[in-house]
């Protein structure tokens, strides 16, 4: 039996073009800080017509195995999380083969798990059980989160963003799961979904969906606490474990999200709670579940009392979920990332919860434990690899007028044939895939942008 069964490696993209929130705010003629203060972000990254949630994905995994040296050969099984949907019936998973299909490797199971930005939990659980399972033959899994999140003109538009995430999963692990300490809540909600199949964009129940986001999370908390107290013989609090990741469509919600599990914690009488954060939570106790999501003050304090716990063990992962938007399926994987970005040299011995939420509605709550781990595969490799501040750095900030125009070409041309990009790669970094044409069948073709002057085809 495979041990210590978890994430060997990863690898995080996003496009070079981004807008910052407050060029964006004073263009829409925003209230000042209502996408900033009032959402929580800083910056959002989108595809220009030359990426799509294909190209970024083909552009993470070539990295992940080059940079950690990894045989395309010992890769058994591959699995692609997405909600962004460039074809009903050809997977995502299938436009990744050639990679492996040139080292003579076709012999790889797995497809797209699609549910909101829940798929890419989906496709990870999927590869760790592979490997826990007998059905395992030894080689290594890759899972990929990709999706562009874009929205129609109006509010909901800057809590878009865009990335690919490859993360490489095996045994004798740097990130290890605690199986056993697992909660999910899934039911049946119409808060966020994608019914037209002629348009990119959701039907989004702004407040339906927060509230459907809170629940499923304290469902989730009180399962995952029954669960632990029955392992561990003891109550669990947040200060069981180092920190705490969230599914972040907007970092005000993380904010308030975490808020919630301290005040679970004081509905449970959990060691987090002291005299002081007593009193302020004590008017509150007595609301239904319904009232407690629709409660201000409520909301106020908690995040008051929240406030110290969650500098300390959420903050380190907010940072790119801040300055690239909502990614879905990647957006919990990449604020992971900014943990390991920010911690990588403290993290060996931590426990870090992480909490995945999809519309619709899908959620669950894991637990991972964290160390130093074996060459190549460590966390001080794992963070030098994926290089998050440098690549937030070199992003291009584009103007909002550019930005307009830009989605209004990607709205266009959605599910549409027969065009050839710009071809553009002028911002792309050496060795990023991009998007060349859609002939008159439909069919997709990238390329490569080499180290020199120049383009390799990929993808005939």
């Amino acid at each position: 039996m495979a041990k210590n069964v978890g994430i060997l490696a990863m690898e995080i993209y996003f496009p070079p073009t981004c807008i910052q929130q407050e060029v964006l705010e004073a263009h829409d003629g925003a209230s000042k800080g209502k996408y900033t203060i009032g959402l929580g972000q800083d910056c959002m990254a989108f595809c220009s017509e030359v990426e799509d949630v294909i190209s970024m994905s083909m552009t993470a995994v070539t990295s992940l195995l080059e940079k950690y040296g990894v045989d395309p050969k010992q890769i058994g099984r591959l699995e692609v999380g997405s909600e962004t949907v460039l074809d009903k019936s050809k997977s995502i998973k299938t436009f990744l083969m050639p990679i492996f299909e040139k080292y003579g490797n076709t012999d790889i199971e797995g497809v797209d798990s699609s549910n909101a930005c829940y798929g890419g939990t989906a496709a990870l659980f999927n590869c760790v059980n592979w490997v826990e399972s007998n059905s395992w033959d030894g080689r290594y899994g890759l899972v990929v989160c990709t999706d562009s999140a874009v929205y129609a003109e109006g509010p909901a538009r800057p809590t878009g963003g865009a990335a690919a995430i490859a993360m490489l999963i095996g045994p004798n692990a740097p990130i290890v799961f605690e199986s056993k300490l697992r909660a999910s809540h899934m039911a049946h909600a119409y808060d966020f979904y994608k019914p037209d199949l002629a348009s990119e964009y959701p039907v989004v129940d702004g407040k339906l969906s927060q509230t459907c986001y809170l629940m499923a999370l304290d469902s989730c908390y009180k399962s995952f606490c029954q669960k632990f107290e029955k392992m561990d013989g003891k109550k669990f609090s947040v200060n069981d474990a180092d920190y705490f990741v969230f599914h972040s469509p907007y970092n005000k919600l993380v904010q308030k999200s975490f808020a919630r599990l301290l005040f679970n914690d004081f509905l449970q009488s959990a060691s987090t709670i002291d005299e002081a954060a007593k009193e302020k939570l004590a008017p509150f106790s007595s609301l239904s579940s319904d009232e407690s999501y629709q409660s201000r003050d409520l909301e106020k304090a908690a995040q008051q009392v929240a406030k110290p716990f969650y500098d300390a063990k959420v903050q380190p992962s907010t940072l790119i979920p801040k300055q690239v938007g909502n990614m879905y399926t990647a957006s919990l994987y990449a604020a992971f990332a900014s943990l390991i970005n920010n911690k990588s040299s403290t993290l060996a011995g931590q426990r870090v919860i992480l909490f995945s939420y999809g519309s619709g509605l899908t959620s669950t709550m894991f637990s991972l434990r964290l160390n130093e781990g074996q060459q190549p595969f460590t966390l001080s490799n794992i963070n030098s690899i994926m290089n998050v501040s440098s690549k937030l750095k070199s992003r291009h900030e584009v103007a909002p007028e550019k930005f307009v125009e830009t989605m209004k070409i990607m709205e266009h041309r959605y599910g549409g044939k027969d065009f050839v990009t710009n071809k553009d790669c002028s911002l792309l970094a050496p060795g990023t895939y991009y998007l060349t044409e859609v002939d008159s069948k439909y069919r997709r073709f990238y390329a490569k942008k080499a180290a020199e002057n120049g383009t390799i085809a990929n993808g005939h």
